[in-house]
């Protein structure tokens, strides 16, 4: 195992996907995501699934659909949580998440399912990363078990829209069924399932994280808490009608804010090591990889936090890898930053 924190040979290594360097899993979590997910394949079927979500999670759904959807959803908890003594802020935001996330990706509703899928996904969560004994008891048994359990939901709603296909696509799992009945498709059954399990984990948790560290840090640093303040403040004041809806040119407007997420990510990202092996002899900077496997560290340059850095940093470039790199660049940054600014938008606003 090669750990690199070197930013110019990370990004590098992330754009050599499928020429010197494969992206590359510890069996035991290829095991919890998924042998067919989207983290242990490659080549034209990566490609293929990533083409698959950017249609619900790409730019163009973010501007006719999901902005107007998500703060709906923002404002609608923000109302619920303002009328408690306390929330647990990552806990709720959580919630808020998955079920939207679940909503858009298979029509999925806790309160109508015998199934709760939040507890299998809580059960997943808390053995992700854990030594990987597989008997009862241990964490990563908990964990398998309620992938299994999970698995089992989403199969149950999957055969059953397979069985009665809708003729308007109203989610993802639409899309994925017509998608699967062309006679040329590479879509398989397992692959599809993989997928619908793994993109409400990457959706939900990954958010309320950085939202909830994104409020911390602006508790903690005042300055920043009253830029941020005066820009959305000025977008109000700029609008014919004071209650009027968010629009794509005013969330796109939002400079200081998406500095603030970028140092929010950069800071807190939960994923830090991002693993490629090398498939050939690579020689960099006097370094021979010879089926290496490397983690690719993101470390932080400063453990402060100043959202001015923000505006040098973007999604895949050198020295910013909250959101990966290359071919495999997260299909739902923009999804990510477009939630935390709705929220942030909402929240210094409207309440305080």
């Amino acid at each position: 195992m090669i750990v690199s924190t070197d930013a110019e040979l990370n990004h590098f290594i992330f754009q050599q996907e499928g020429k010197l360097f494969l992206c590359c899993y510890m069996d035991s979590f290829v095991n919890i995501m998924g042998g067919q997910s989207v983290v242990a394949i490659h080549g034209s079927l990566h490609k293929y699934l990533k083409n698959l979500t950017l249609n619900l999670f790409g730019s163009e759904s973010l501007k006719g659909r999901l902005l107007p959807e998500v703060e709906d959803v923002t404002l609608k908890h923000l109302q619920l949580w303002s009328t408690q003594t306390s929330v647990n802020l990552k806990e709720a935001i959580a919630t808020m998440i998955f079920d939207f996330a679940t909503k858009k990706l298979f029509s999925y509703d806790e309160s109508r399912s015998g199934m709760k899928l939040s507890e299998s996904y809580a059960a997943f969560l808390e053995g992700l990363v854990s030594f990987p004994l597989n008997i009862p008891g241990t964490a990563y048994w908990k964990c398998l078990q309620g992938r299994k359990r999970a698995m089992e939901t989403i199969n149950d709603i999957f055969e059953e829209r397979r069985a009665s296909p809708r003729e308007q696509q109203k989610d993802f799992l639409d899309l994925l069924v017509k998608e699967m009945k062309k006679s040329e498709s590479i879509l398989t059954e397992g692959v599809a399932l993989d997928l619908l399990f793994v993109l409400p984990f990457a959706t939900f948790e990954t958010t309320s994280s950085a939202l909830t560290l994104a409020i911390q840090f602006l508790g903690d640093h005042p300055s920043a808490l009253a830029e941020l303040t005066k820009e959305h403040e000025a977008i109000v004041r700029e609008r014919e009608t004071m209650e009027s809806g968010i629009t794509w040119k005013e969330f796109k407007s939002m400079t200081f804010t998406f500095m603030v997420i970028n140092e929010t990510v950069r800071l807190g990202n939960i994923v830090p090591g991002i693993f490629r092996r090398a498939v050939k002899d690579v020689d960099v900077k006097g370094m021979i990889y010879n089926s290496s496997r490397v983690d690719c560290y993101g470390l932080s340059t400063s453990s402060s936090f100043e959202p001015c850095r923000g505006k040098e940093l973007s999604a895949g470039s050198c020295n910013f890898m909250a959101f990966g790199g290359g071919a495999r660049l997260c299909a739902g940054a923009e999804f990510v930053k477009l939630q935390m600014a709705i929220f942030l938008h909402y929240l210094i606003t409207k309440y305080r």
